[in-house]
């Protein structure tokens, strides 16, 4: 229904900057919400950044003021500006999107794309 294509993962020093792309296969008017979920090793995938289909947002505590999420409409892509990177953001950054009906939630993922941020 919905395929969602990441990119901009890599190794960065920490305090360097990263953009991570998400292209989805369809309008992002048909979806409702987007966002980058993180999940490092040997802990639990977490929402790092989300933005409805109105432009609101929400951030992790964790990345806020130093992450930013923005979507362009013409593209169907959904943005995550990383920047003073720290260590801890290292993790493997899955793009989401989610569409709703009256009847049904659709989940949506990407397959991953890795952040690495040396000390």
């Amino acid at each position: 229904q919905v395929q969602l294509v990441e990119s901009g993962g890599g190794l960065v020093q920490a305090g360097g900057s990263l953009r991570l792309s998400c292209a989805a296969s369809r309008s992002s008017f048909s979806i409702n919400a987007m966002g980058w979920y993180r999940q490092a090793p040997g802990k639990q995938r977490e929402l790092a950044a989300s933005i409805t289909s109105g432009g609101s947002t929400n951030y992790a505590d964790s990345v806020k003021g130093r992450f930013t999420i923005s979507r362009d409409n013409a593209k169907n892509t959904v943005y995550l500006q990383m920047n003073s990177l720290k260590p801890e953001d290292t993790a493997v950054y899955y793009c989401h999107a989610r569409r709703d009906t009256v009847v049904y939630s659709y989940d949506y993922w990407g397959q991953g794309t890795q952040v690495t941020v040396s000390s």
